[in-house]
């Protein structure tokens, strides 16, 4: 049975159509609290980004819970990350976070994690699914899930985030640029990064609703990087709306992306005696860090796009770290999912132990060229599979063997088909990108 509604990141859309409706989301609710409460009664935490809708979204959650029998813990705003580990810390059967990451205000989704702090595994999606498709219909009014508010959740959540360094680390003497894209973070990064001692200064930390990843955060990094050149800052630090990716700028006024991020985490980790096994990246992640960590004798290995596959093999493998380009960054030794907060101290730990700049430090991996397009389709699954389509992307990837890579896929968040082509040569990989674009348009209209 494959999926109707969950996509790679839980369910997604456009606020005010389906399935991004109150309607809809009642009825998940409810579907969500019957497969949890089978066993007898669960406790489910909901926790939400800054957007305006997810006020909405919340009341009904709530309610399609209850009705179902489900107790219910709210969280208020908070990243997704944190919401994963009050999840696990707290005891509770299921975490759901009201977010759509990245994308812009008008957009939203609802995302899951189990009790452990996981991502729902495809049999539980599938349950829940199924159980959409029957009569929705309220338990006895004395067997109806109680709400309750749980206050502190932002203070555990800094400490926790704390914790991930060692006792006594500190960022004394570092200027840091922070920018919370007026997202999930706006209210605990700063407070993490200036109790560990920096200098900081915030930027995107003022959400009114729909500012959301408006022009900041990890999606608009030259943002960041025009504020780090401005306050001579020694680095910046830019997050998404949810707190699950992060960005960082080094004091040359550089954007360090996701693949140098690991590669910096990597590279300290294997120096220190820290890194367990390899790294795992995707089919996305630049070549040019699969070459700098095969120089450094790192393993390495490429998992489908999308986090939930970066950490089903770093589990497969017993490796504690991996991650995407976009910064989206695991680190399984210290938490369950990827962590921006956690993942942008890691760095840090480097920058600080090694007596190194990050401008420094991410020298020793070089980026080859790699151009992406996104063309918005329908059903971009089914155009991605057409007989055009895929004779073109064969030939060139032809054309680029042992040079480069061609890369052609439907999205799991979006309606788009990405077209990724890497190379050592920047003009020909614009080229080649641009001509399959264009395939990808005329074979989605014909």
């Amino acid at each position: 049975m494959s999926r109707k509604y969950f996509g790679t990141d839980g369910i997604r859309g456009r606020v005010g159509q389906h399935p991004i409706t109150p309607e809809f989301c009642l009825r998940l609710a409810w579907a969500v609290g019957k497969v949890f409460s089978r066993h007898g009664d669960c406790h489910i935490l909901i926790g939400k980004d800054t957007r305006i809708s997810g006020y909405m979204l919340e009341s009904v959650l709530e309610s399609g819970l209850a009705s179902a029998g489900a107790n219910v813990s709210l969280l208020t705003v908070m990243p997704t990350p944190a919401i994963a580990y009050l999840t696990r810390t707290l005891g509770a059967d299921a975490g759901i976070v009201i977010s759509a990451s990245h994308n812009a205000y008008f957009d939203n989704g609802i995302k899951f994690f189990d009790g452990d702090g996981n991502k729902l595994g495809d049999d539980i999606e599938r349950e829940i699914e199924a159980q959409l498709e029957r009569e929705m219909v309220c338990v006895d009014s004395d067997r109806l899930g109680r709400a309750t508010r749980i206050d502190d959740a932002p203070g555990r959540y800094i400490e926790f985030c704390k914790a991930t360094v060692s006792r006594g680390f500190r960022l004394h003497g570092l200027k840091v640029v922070l920018d919370c894209a007026n997202g999930a973070t706006y209210h605990v990064a700063p407070r993490v990064f200036e109790e560990l001692g920096a200098d900081i200064e915030v930027i995107g930390g003022s959400p009114n609703g729909v500012n959301i990843n408006d022009g900041c955060g990890s999606m608009h990094p030259d943002y960041i990087a025009e504020k780090v050149a401005a306050v001579g800052a020694d680095v910046g630090i830019a997050f998404d709306g949810d707190g699950d990716r992060v960005i960082m700028v080094d004091g040359q006024g550089e954007v360090v992306d996701g693949d140098q991020l690991l590669y910096i985490i990597a590279k300290h980790r294997a120096a220190t005696g820290k890194l367990q096994g390899g790294i795992v990246g995707t089919v996305m992640t630049n070549f040019g860090l699969e070459r700098a960590l095969i120089e450094a004798r790192i393993p390495f290995a490429r998992a489908q796009v999308g986090d939930r596959y970066v950490l089903e093999m770093l589990k497969r493998k017993a490796w504690e770290v991996g991650g995407e380009s976009s910064g989206h960054i695991i680190c399984l030794d210290l938490t369950t999912t990827g962590d921006a907060i956690v993942a942008a101290l890691q760095v840090l730990i480097a920058v600080v132990e090694s007596g190194h700049s990050l401008h420094e430090l991410k020298k020793g991996m070089t980026k080859l060229p790699q151009v992406m397009v996104n063309v918005v389709v329908d059903r971009p699954g089914d155009v991605a599979q057409l007989a055009g389509v895929t004779q073109a992307v064969l030939a060139q990837t032809k054309l680029l063997e042992g040079r480069g890579r061609v890369l052609v896929r439907p999205s799991g968040t979006e309606p788009v088909i990405r077209v990724m082509v890497e190379g050592e040569d920047e003009a020909e990989v614009t080229a080649i990108a641009e001509e399959l674009a264009e395939v990808v348009k005329r074979e989605a209209t014909a």
